[in-house]
């Protein structure tokens, strides 16, 4: 377990750095002047606005070369000072705190919605494969799965908000503002564990032990809860870590649509306000979410299978 932790600590200090060095890079080479958007978000676009881009530039540090300005974000990085917004003046710690918090909500509604939905479905398909409950599970599967984060999303407000009127097509709040952005990350995610699910159903189904617990004349549910959940949950789980990455990118595209005030949404913001430090920040603290994700999927995978615990 501490060898497990220190390269997870490892993974994450090379994440920070190599985030931090691309978003630096990826700012600077952006058509247009940083100092001059500053200065119009903050004090709006007049007559007046080179001026004040130059006061901008001078409080800033803009006028720095490049290599500085990064040597001087990699030491604050490392006293745990990711600085301040250059829009809103707020330290960057302090707004990731709400907006990291708000996305944290809202992927933990995704993964709960799509372990309701996948592996349930991929129970009853993998149990009677190439039965009809399977050809609608595959057909169903590749539509969603075919279908990109902003389409589904579309789609579903289009249905739930503006036709039904079930459901807000935007806002934060209450659990129906977070019903739309969930249910749309959470099928793109049940698409694929479905089928994951399905399949090692179907090799469990085919095992010694679970067939002579069968002709013991246990109950089917009895069968599956007791030799089948676990062993199939085992690639599931798995599959899982893979589409993690699903998750981090669905988030920036599903918050933008929903107008969700999460911390994808803070980063389409941050990035067309060329809010440096934001977005260093932002994108940091999603690449640090993803290796949390990974190291969480890889000791609930090792819990599930004693096998793994003695390879560590």
């Amino acid at each position: 377990m501490r060898q497990f932790l220190l390269a997870r600590l490892a993974q994450a200090g090379i994440v920070a750095l190599v985030v931090g060095a691309l978003c630096f890079a990826l700012m600077r080479v952006l058509p247009g002047d940083a100092a001059m958007r500053i200065a119009a978000g903050r004090y709006g676009p007049d007559a007046r606005i080179a001026e004040a881009a130059d006061k901008v530039r001078l409080e800033l540090g803009l006028d720095r070369p490049w290599p500085v300005q990064f040597l001087d974000w990699l030491a604050s990085l490392v006293q745990f000072d990711l600085g301040h917004s250059l829009v809103t003046g707020a330290p960057v710690v302090d707004e990731l705190k709400v907006q990291l918090g708000a996305s944290v909500w809202l992927a933990a509604a995704a993964i709960l919605l799509s372990l309701l939905i996948g592996p349930t479905i991929g129970i009853f398909c993998g149990l009677k494969p190439n039965g009809w409950t399977d050809r609608l599970g595959l057909a169903g599967s590749v539509i969603l799965r075919s279908l990109p984060p902003f389409v589904l999303g579309l789609i579903l407000m289009l249905v739930f908000a503006i036709w039904l009127g079930w459901l807000p097509p935007a806002g934060f709040g209450t659990w129906r503002d977070l019903a739309l952005p969930a249910l749309t990350l959470a099928l793109g995610l049940a698409a694929a564990s479905s089928r994951v699910t399905r399949d090692a159903i179907a090799t469990v189904a085919k095992a010694p032990y679970f067939v002579f617990a069968r002709h013991k004349g246990l109950p089917e549910a009895a069968v599956v809860r007791r030799h089948g959940l676990r062993n199939a949950a085992i690639p599931v789980v798995s599959y899982l870590g893979l589409q993690a990455i699903y998750l981090v990118e669905g988030v920036v595209v599903v918050e933008s649509i929903f107008a969700y005030p999460g911390i994808g949404h803070a980063l389409v913001h941050a990035i067309v306000e060329r809010d440096i430090p934001m977005v260093q920040g932002t994108a940091l603290a999603m690449g640090l979410i993803f290796v949390a994700v990974t190291a969480s999927v890889e000791a609930a995978s090792a819990w599930l299978d004693p096998r793994l615990r003695r390879t560590q």
